[in-house]
């Protein structure tokens, strides 16, 4: 199983990006994927959620800003984040939810200027 991150860079605040992840080598479709992200100094946390029949969640802070989307024809996630702030500065990765330890990949950097 691989998970490749993609779409990070520098933005200023109230700006966007669009986070892409690739997964290859497992069944994509019929598991809940997530969007975490690790800023310097904290712990890891869960953003936002896709199961697998659609449904979305967000964790308060990033809620009516994020947008969690998945093709699983192409099995793929997706973030469209609007409206960033300089606190969405992160490590931004993807992962089953729950995750899986193995499945960790090098993430995408986000950072948000003020």
């Amino acid at each position: 199983v691989q998970l490749v991150e993609s779409g990070g860079g520098l933005v200023q605040a109230g700006g966007s990006l669009r986070l892409s992840c690739a997964v290859s080598g497992t069944s994509f479709s019929i598991n809940a994927w997530g969007w975490f992200r690790q800023a310097q100094g904290k712990q890891r946390e869960l953003v936002a959620r896709s199961s697998p029949g659609g449904r979305t969640t967000y964790t308060d802070s990033v809620k009516g800003r994020f947008t969690i989307s998945r093709d699983n024809a192409k099995n793929a996630v997706f973030l469209q984040m609007n409206s960033l702030k300089p606190e969405d500065t992160a490590v931004y990765y993807c992962n089953l939810d729950p995750p899986f330890s193995g499945l960790w990949g090098q993430g995408t950097q986000v950072t948000v200027s003020s």
